[in-house]
C-alpha cells in the first residue's frame, strides 16, 4: 500500500482557515467544468518542518496574474495540508512528500484566497481560471507547461475524489486547491475546497 493512501483522509484539509470580513454569496459546483464566482480563505498553518524553496521555483498562472514563489509544505500537526510560511500570503505551497511538478503523478499546489480582512491573496483569482488556460512552473533550468482541464468544489471531507487530486498516476498532472464557500467561525474554515485540475502539455 502506498504511502499518500495513510493520509489522503486528512490532507484534503488545509488548515485552519482566516476570517474575512467580506461575505458574499456563494456557489457550489457540482460540474468538473464549471467555475463560478466565489470567495473563499486558505489560511495559516502550523506545518511538519519542510526545507524551504531554495531553488527559485515559481508558479506562474497568466491568465489571472499569478507570479508566486513555490514554497515546500508538508502535513500540519493536526493532519491537515499545510500552506505557505514565509511569505504566507502571496506564495504558494507545493506538497513535498508527493510528486515534483512534471513527474508522472499529481502534484498539488496549495495557497491562500485572501488576507486578514478579505483582502486578495495569491489564488484570490483561482476561481476565474477556465478550461484550456495555461499554468506554469518556472524551475531554474526548465519550464513545466499545464493546461486546466477542470474544476470542482467539494467538501473537505468526506465527498473529494482524494486518489484523483493527489494519487492519480495515470500521467502527468498539477492540482491547484485553495478552500472556498461559507466561512464557519466557529470551525475557522469554509465549507468547500476549489480544485483546479491541469495536465502536462
Amino acid at each position: 500500500m502506498k504511502w499518500w493512501y495513510i493520509l489522503l483522509a486528512l490532507l484534503f484539509l488545509l488548515c485552519g482557515c482566516g476570517q474575512a470580513t467580506k461575505t458574499p454569496t456563494h456557489q457550489h459546483v457540482g460540474s468538473d467544468t464549471t467555475m463560478p464566482e466565489v470567495v473563499s480563505h486558505a489560511a495559516s498553518p502550523t506545518p511538519t518542518p519542510v526545507a524551504p524553496n531554495t531553488a527559485g521555483d515559481h508558479l506562474v498562472i497568466p491568465a489571472i496574474g499569478v507570479n508566486a514563489p513555490i514554497e515546500m509544505v508538508g502535513v500540519s500537526s493536526d493532519g491537515s495540508l499545510a500552506v505557505p510560511t514565509q511569505n504566507p500570503w502571496d506564495d504558494v505551497g507545493w506538497y513535498s512528500p508527493g510528486v515534483r511538478p512534471g513527474e508522472r503523478g499529481s502534484a498539488v499546489i496549495d495557497g491562500h484566497l485572501d488576507r486578514p480582512g478579505g483582502y486578495p491573496a495569491v489564488f484570490w483569482n483561482l476561481r476565474n481560471l477556465r478550461v484550456g488556460d495555461v499554468v506554469l512552473v518556472v524551475e531554474k533550468d526548465r519550464t513545466y507547461r499545464f493546461r486546466v482541464t477542470a474544476a470542482a468544489y467539494y467538501p473537505p471531507t468526506g465527498q473529494a475524489p482524494l486518489q484523483k487530486i493527489f494519487g492519480n498516476t495515470s500521467g502527468s498532472y498539477l492540482n491547484l486547491i485553495t478552500c472556498a464557500g461559507q466561512w464557519i467561525p466557529i470551525q475557522h474554515q469554509t465549507t468547500l475546497r476549489l480544485v483546479v485540475y491541469t495536465t502536462l502539455m
